[in-house]
C-alpha cells in the first residue's frame, strides 16, 4: 500500500511538471514574437514601413542588382581557359587603352569646366548671362552623335580635308588629323562631357563667400593666386563630383568609340557578345566592373581626405572681375569652345537633314523609328517613375540599415556601362524568362536599371521639401503607410516625379549599346539607325534622327539649369 502511494505520488508530481512544461511552450512563441516584434520596432527607430511599400522596395533592388551579380557569377565560372587568354594577350591593352583615355579625357574636360565657369560666372565676359546656359548646351549632344559630325568635317573623306587638298599646303604637309586616333576619341569626349564640370562649378562660384577673397587680397596676394589659393580650394568638392561622372560616363561610352575606331572595355564587350563569346564578355565585364568600383572609392576617400567648409554667416555675393588687356584673348577662348562643341556638330547636323529631307529620307520609315524610341523610352520612364516613388519614400520616412540597402542597390546600374547591364538581362532572360527574350520589354527593363536613380535623384529632391507631419497626420486618421504616399504624397511631389520621368525618358533615347545588344529583329530606334547609318556614310538618312535627338534633349538641360 505505501508503495502504491508513494507511486501516485510519483505520478501526480510528473502530471504537474508536464502540465508546466506545456505551459512554458505555450508560452515560448509569445515570448518570441514580442522579443522579434521589439527588435523590427528597434530597427526601423519605431516606424516600420507597411509590408506593400517594403515589399516594393525589395523587389526593386533585386531588379536594379541581378543583372550585374549574373554578369559576375558567370565571369566566375568561365573557366580557366578564357581567364588565362583574355589575361595573357587581352586585358592589359585594354586596361592601358580605356584608362588613359579615362585619366586623359577627365583632365582636360575639368580644365575647361573650370575655366569656362570662372570666366563666365566670375568676369565681366561680353553676354555672360547667355553663356551660362549656352556652354552647357554640349550636354545636349551624345558624344556618338558628335562623333558622326567630326568624321564628316575631319575625316579622311571630310570637308576640312577637301579644303587642305584645294589649298597650297597641301604641297607643303600632308593632311595632318587622324580622326580615327586615341586624339580624335579624346578631343570628341572631352567637348562634350565637359559641361558636367562647367554646371557644377558656375553652381559654386555662384555661393562662394566675397568675404575669403577681401582677406586674401588684403593680405596682397593678387588675382591669379587667389584664384589657385582660395576659389580652387572650394571648388573641390564641384571638381571631384563633375570628375566622377566624367570618369563613368568615358568608361561607359561605346557610340563614339566605336564610329571613331578605338578599342576600350566596353566596345571589347560588345563585339565578344557579338560573336557570341559568352565567357570571354563575362569575364570582361567583371574586370570593367572591378575599375567602375576602384574609381567610385578613390573618388569617396579622396573626398572624404579634403574638406573645405565656408563657415562665415555674412555672406556676400563675388565681385565680378574685370578682364581688361585678357578680353579678347577670352572671348576667342571661349568662342573656340563654344564653335567647336555647338556651331560646329548642329550646323553639320542641319545641312545633312536639309539633304535628307530633300530626298526623302523623312518618311515613314523614320516615323517608325522615331515611334519605337518614344514606345521604349516611355515605357521605362512611366516605370522609373513607378519604382522610385516608394523608394525615396521608404528612406525618406522609414530610415534603416534595410532602406539604405535598398537605395544603394537601386543605384546599381546608373554607375555601369550598359554593354554590362544589356549582357546580364540577355544571360536572365535567355535562361529564365524566355517568353520576354528577344522583345521590346527587355530594352525598357535595361533602360529602368540603369537610369532609375535619375528618377530617384528628382523625386528625392521634392520630397525633401515636404514636411512629414504630413504624413503624421493621415497615418493617425488610419491610413496605411501605401496609402498616405500615393494620396498625399504623390501629389505633392509630383513635379519633381515628372522631371525624373522626363530625364529617364531622355536618356533613354539617348542610349545605344543596351538597345543594339537587346532589340529584337526589326526593332530600331533612332540611336540604332544613327550609328548604324553613320558607320555607312550614309549622312542624309544619320541627320535627321541625330537632330531630333539632340532637339528632345534639351528638356533634362533645362531640368539641369533650374536646379543648378
Amino acid at each position: 500500500m505505501t508503495t502504491n502511494h508513494h507511486d501516485k505520488n510519483h505520478d501526480q508530481t510528473n502530471k504537474e511538471m508536464h502540465t508546466e512544461e506545456q505551459k512554458v511552450e505555450g508560452k515560448k512563441p509569445s515570448t518570441i514574437l514580442r522579443f522579434m516584434n521589439r527588435r523590427w520596432m528597434d530597427h526601423w527607430s519605431g516606424n516600420p514601413p507597411g509590408p506593400i511599400l517594403l515589399l516594393i522596395g525589395i523587389v526593386t533592388a533585386i531588379l536594379m542588382s541581378v543583372p550585374i551579380l549574373y554578369v559576375i557569377w558567370r565571369a566566375v565560372f568561365a573557366g580557366a581557359d578564357s581567364w588565362a587568354r583574355l589575361l595573357g594577350n587581352r586585358i592589359p591593352g585594354l586596361i592601358w587603352d580605356t584608362l588613359s583615355l579615362v585619366v586623359a579625357v577627365t583632365a582636360a574636360a575639368i580644365t575647361i569646366g573650370v575655366s569656362v565657369a570662372w570666366l563666365v560666372v566670375r568676369t565681366d565676359l561680353p553676354g555672360r548671362k547667355w553663356l551660362q546656359w549656352m556652354m552647357a548646351l554640349p550636354l545636349v549632344i551624345p558624344p556618338y552623335v558628335g562623333a558622326v559630325t567630326y568624321i564628316i568635317v575631319f575625316g579622311p573623306s571630310g570637308w576640312a580635308r577637301d579644303l587642305w587638298e584645294q589649298s597650297f599646303l597641301d604641297s607643303i604637309i600632308a593632311y595632318p588629323i587622324n580622326i580615327y586616333s586615341f586624339w580624335g576619341v579624346f578631343i570628341t569626349l572631352t567637348l562634350f562631357t565637359y559641361p558636367y564640370v562647367f554646371l557644377i562649378a558656375s553652381a559654386s562660384l555662384r555661393k562662394m563667400n566675397k568675404s575669403f577673397e577681401e582677406v586674401a587680397r588684403s593680405q596682397g596676394m593678387s588675382t591669379a593666386q587667389i584664384f589657385f589659393k582660395v576659389n580652387l580650394p572650394l571648388l573641390r568638392p564641384a571638381i571631384g563630383a563633375g570628375a566622377i561622372l566624367i570618369s563613368l560616363y568615358v568608361l561607359s561610352d561605346f557610340g563614339a568609340i566605336a564610329m571613331l575606331r578605338y578599342v576600350t572595355f566596353t566596345a571589347a564587350i560588345y563585339y565578344q557578345r557579338a560573336g557570341f563569346d559568352i565567357p570571354a564578355a563575362s569575364v570582361l565585364s567583371l574586370v570593367l566592373i572591378v575599375i567602375t568600383v576602384l574609381i567610385l572609392w578613390l573618388e569617396s576617400y579622396t573626398r572624404r581626405k579634403n574638406k573645405y567648409y565656408q563657415t562665415t554667416n555674412s555672406y556676400k555675393e563675388p565681385d565680378i572681375l574685370s578682364l581688361g588687356k585678357w578680353k579678347p584673348i577670352a572671348t576667342l577662348y571661349i568662342g573656340t569652345v563654344f564653335s567647336l562643341a555647338v556651331v560646329l556638330p548642329i550646323s553639320v547636323l542641319v545641312y545633312w537633314t536639309v539633304i535628307g529631307a530633300g530626298a526623302g529620307a523623312i518618311d515613314s520609315r523614320f516615323f517608325g523609328f522615331a515611334w519605337n524610341s518614344i514606345k521604349v523610352s516611355g515605357l521605362a520612364a512611366v516605370i522609373s517613375m513607378l519604382l522610385a516613388t516608394p523608394i525615396i519614400y521608404l528612406k525618406s520616412r522609414h530610415p534603416s540599415l534595410t532602406s539604405s540597402t535598398i537605395d544603394k542597390l537601386s543605384y546599381g546600374g546608373y554607375a555601369l556601362p550598359g554593354v554590362i547591364v544589356a549582357l546580364g538581362l540577355v544571360f536572365i532572360f535567355n535562361n529564365h524568362i524566355p517568353m520576354l527574350y528577344n522583345t521590346f520589354y527587355m530594352i525598357a527593363v535595361a533602360f529602368v536599371v540603369r537610369f532609375l536613380p535619375q528618377a530617384m535623384q528628382a523625386g528625392d529632391a521634392s520630397l525633401s521639401l515636404v514636411s512629414p507631419r504630413m504624413d503624421e497626420a493621415a497615418r493617425s486618421l488610419g491610413y496605411p503607410a501605401w496609402k498616405v504616399m500615393f494620396k498625399v504624397v504623390l501629389p505633392t511631389i509630383m513635379p519633381g516625379v515628372l522631371a525624373g520621368g522626363a530625364l529617364v525618358f531622355v536618356s533613354s533615347i539617348k542610349e545605344l549599346p543596351a538597345t543594339l545588344m537587346l532589340r529584337p529583329p526589326g526593332f530600331d530606334t533612332l540611336a540604332v539607325r544613327v550609328y548604324y547609318e553613320a558607320s555607312e556614310a550614309i549622312y542624309h538618312q544619320a541627320a535627321p534622327g541625330a537632330l531630333l535627338i539632340v532637339l528632345v534633349s534639351i528638356i533634362p538641360l533645362h531640368y539641369l539649369l533650374k536646379k543648378y
